[in-house]
């Protein structure tokens, strides 16, 4: 087991990089929909399809 820990080592690492990475991101894209914000990130004042991704509820 310590043979084959040692032999990748290197690509355990990047792996665990690339996941927290992803989990970050994640993590902000689901807070970014749960508050409220659009997809792009500008906020839909100035956004040219203002009014049709969130249209008002009646």
């Amino acid at each position: 087991m310590t043979v084959w820990l040692s032999e990748n080592i290197g690509n355990i690492i990047v792996i665990t990089i690339v996941v927290v990475i992803l989990a970050l991101a994640l993590r902000s894209v689901i807070k970014d929909r749960l508050s409220g914000k659009g997809g792009c990130g500008c906020g839909c004042a100035n956004c040219a399809m203002h009014g049709k991704c969130h249209t008002a509820k009646k």
